[in-house]
């Protein structure tokens, strides 16, 4: 299993915690996209607050991750879809304390015109995962 970095000044720099793209090798793991929904009552957490909603999606994520024997340092891509893009920056503050800038995923960030059960944020991810057979 590989991840690797891929950065060329022929291409416009990144301008947030992710990269232009990443190069990998190994399993992969296709994430469906996560909304802000406790997965014990199934209510949705954070109504009306990005930063909140933000970080429920991200710890469902993660919950998938560990579940896959991976984690997020194995990311190497997300998609990002929010409801406004006036969210970005909060939504941003909060994706970031997930990655280091420097070995971040690539992503897409796009304004939608409604998600599920009217949140504000979903967001999917692919990772690499150690293959457990040899």
């Amino acid at each position: 299993m590989s991840k690797k970095v891929i950065r060329t000044d022929k291409a416009p720099a990144p301008v947030g915690p992710y990269n232009q793209a990443i190069a990998t090798s190994g399993q992969m793991l296709f994430v469906a996209g996560q909304i802000p929904l406790d997965p014990q009552s199934g209510k949705i957490i954070g109504s009306g607050d990005i930063s909140a909603q933000t970080k429920q999606v991200m710890t469902n994520l993660e919950a998938i991750l560990t579940a896959a024997g991976t984690n997020w340092n194995n990311v190497v891509k997300t998609s990002v879809f929010l409801t406004d893009l006036a969210n970005f920056a909060p939504m941003n503050q909060v994706y970031a304390q997930y990655f280091e800038e420097e070995t971040a995923p690539a992503r897409a960030c796009v304004e939608v015109s409604r998600l599920p059960k009217d949140v504000l944020v979903e967001i999917e991810c692919i990772a690499l995962v150690e293959s457990t057979t040899k």
